[in-house]
């Protein structure tokens, strides 16, 4: 046992327990830094889970202390694998960036680390004719095995670098250059939520501060993205899924990924974070109890919901580190057999396993039914097999349900951009059941899906904009009517799916500008474009422009007067902005007609501001 080991510190256990870290460092003898790690470890282990047991330590207090000892062990590691290769040279260079448990410092006693090691390729110290992606692999790899390699004296920590870009193609360290591209223009939905509790921990701090600031943007959005909270909503399905065993509550269950458990006290606290942190740097704190207090203090959660789920996480982690404590085992779960259960419970202050079990099933419950009320019911889902399905689509009400079955298929089968991923079928899947109810009540249904496939044949990319239709049903059922009531501007969707971003972002219910400020727009041109990129560039415009009044029509948003004075204006900024490229292109080619000038006159409805379709005399 390590107190058998450690007995020096019991001797004068009051002291070692008022500072915990400088005690577990504290004793004689020369030897490799490696080894005084796996010393240094072990004896503060004993100090916390001495003060955790007889109560003097808070689990506050238990989680930093073994964070702030995995942080100074990172960063002795990170110095020892650059000065073994570079005597002379100053550490520099290299920066461990701490995500999960250790990034908000809730570290348990058997907790792996996750962090991402990143590097600046102009400052790493680097051997003579070495390249220093070459010389950053080595020192990581350095880095791992001082920390995690076992011998007599145990190890130090574990260090799992999975949560980097592409573990199976990326090196271990990754050029911070190509780190900050990755999570500005690729990186997955889940990798937001990782770095909810990122914090530079260790090696160049500077250099690791100075990433997690380019990378803020993508990390603290202010719009929602509604992919990034489906996308956690579902891995806590697929958790509960895979660990279906250990769901039920009682000897066996899952502490951590267990319905009602640890996992899910931390995902409702960061799906809040995502959904208002980008727009309140006041939500943007990293451990778990402090957000959910925060959250609750403004107001974005409910205050008792809020405190109970602070208390089940209290108790589960502590519960928890009671599990460690035995053997130093990296588990989570409570045991099957009566005597090893009474034994946690002992560790914990109560009689017996029983005691235990019902200590903690309030909290279990509690938690379950909020995370529940947040993940929401499982989703509807139109049936996979085709006579199913076409027999679910008549019943629906489309007109040429075999027609229809085929559109349908199509889009399963990913053959367009939009939808090669899996992630995009996933998505589309999770609105099929919304979108076909809505489309099989239009006039005519075939024309109403038809119209839609062929916008989704023209988009690039659509995860987003599925799961942005699946979660803003007002937006799902404007564009259904469009499509099912409104067939010019139906064809105008079809052509350009670009007119969807004027809906996605309610720009396109916004009124229009007045006259010089559209004249303005429409005269913007690039650098070096002609006459027929003007033309083309006007063309455009106008075109969203009158599809946006059209919507507001659809959607009841806008008094149809004002949509008509609004028609007139874009017709009248256009009209000015081409008759001047006109007459300047003229004048190119021809010259100009001395003391000449354009006139056009508007006539009809035109003529008093209030026509969609204007008539022009010249």
């Amino acid at each position: 046992m390590l107190a058998d080991r450690e007995s020096q510190l019991l001797d004068n256990l009051e002291e070692a327990l008022a500072d915990p870290l400088r005690s577990a460092r504290s004793f004689e003898g020369e030897m490799a830094e490696s080894r005084r790690l796996r010393f240094e470890r072990r004896r503060l282990a004993l100090l916390v889970a001495l003060g955790d047991l007889s109560g003097r330590f808070d689990l506050t207090r238990v989680t930093g202390l073994l964070s702030d000892f995995a942080d100074d062990a990172l960063d002795r590691a990170i110095r020892t694998a650059i000065r073994e290769r570079t005597p002379d040279v100053e550490p520099r260079g290299f920066a461990a960036i701490a995500l999960g448990k250790l990034g908000s410092r809730e570290l348990n006693y058997s907790s792996d680390i996750d962090p991402i090691l990143i590097f600046d390729p102009v400052t790493l110290p680097c051997k003579p004719r070495e390249a220093p992606e070459d010389a950053a692999v080595r020192i990581g790899r350095r880095v791992i095995e001082l920390l995690q390699s076992r011998d007599a004296d145990g190890y130090v920590m574990r260090v799992d670098l999975r949560l980097r870009p592409s573990p199976e193609a990326t090196p271990i360290a990754l050029p911070v250059d190509a780190a900050i591209s990755y999570y500005e223009s690729q990186a997955l939905p889940w990798e937001r939520a990782a770095f909810i509790r990122a914090r530079a921990c260790a090696g160049d701090i500077a250099l690791g501060e100075a990433f997690l600031a380019a990378i803020r943007p993508f990390v603290r959005r202010r719009a929602v993205d509604y992919g990034t909270i489906r996308e956690i909503r579902d891995i806590s399905r697929r958790i509960r899924d895979h660990y279906a065993q250990a769901q039920a509550f009682g000897p066996k269950y899952d502490l951590k990924r267990g319905r009602g458990g640890i996992r899910e006290v931390e995902f409702f606290a960061q799906i809040h974070q995502l959904i208002h942190g980008g727009r309140d740097p006041a939500l943007r704190v990293p451990a778990t109890r402090d957000a959910l207090a925060a959250l609750a203090a403004d107001g974005r959660i409910d205050a008792d919901d809020a405190a109970a789920l602070s208390a089940a996480y209290t108790e589960l982690r502590t519960v928890e580190h009671r599990l460690q404590m035995v053997d130093d085992l990296q588990t989570h779960t409570l045991p099957a057999g009566q005597e090893a259960l009474d034994n946690v419970a002992a560790l914990h202050g109560l009689r017996d396993g029983a005691a235990l079990i019902e200590r903690l099933r309030p909290h279990v419950e509690r938690t379950g039914r909020v995370y529940d009320a947040l993940a929401g019911e499982e989703e509807p889902r139109l049936p996979a097999d085709p006579e199913t399905l076409e027999a679910c689509l008549k019943e629906a009400g489309f007109d040429h349900p075999a027609g229809a079955l085929r559109i349908v298929e199509g889009w399963r089968g990913g053959g367009y951009p939009a939808l090669r991923s899996p992630q995009a079928r996933e998505a589309l899947e999770a609105l099929l059941p919304g979108l076909i109810a809505a489309f099989a009540q239009a006039p005519d249904s075939t024309h109403a899906i038809t119209r839609f496939d062929a916008m989704l044949s023209r988009l690039p990319s659509a995860i987003n904009f599925f799961r942005l239709l699946e979660a803003q049903p007002g937006l799902r059922q404007l564009m259904s009517t469009i499509l099912c009531h409104a067939p010019t501007l139906a064809e105008q969707l079809g052509r350009r799916a670009e007119l969807l971003d004027g809906l996605i972002d309610a720009s396109a219910l916004d009124p229009v500008a007045d006259i010089p400020t559209l004249i303005g727009e429409m005269a913007a041109r690039e650098r070096g474009a002609d006459y027929q990129w003007q033309l083309e560039h006007v063309r455009r415009l106008v075109g969203e422009k009158r599809f946006a009044l059209g919507a507001q029509i659809v959607a009841g948003a806008s008094d149809p007067l004002e949509v008509s004075y609004g028609y007139a204006r874009i017709a009248e900024a256009a009209i000015e902005v081409l008759a001047r490229a006109t007459v300047d292109e003229f004048e190119r080619a021809h010259g100009r007609v001395p003391d000449s000038e354009l006139v056009i006159l508007a006539l009809g409805r035109m003529g008093d501001r209030r026509s969609p379709t204007p008539r022009i005399s010249t």
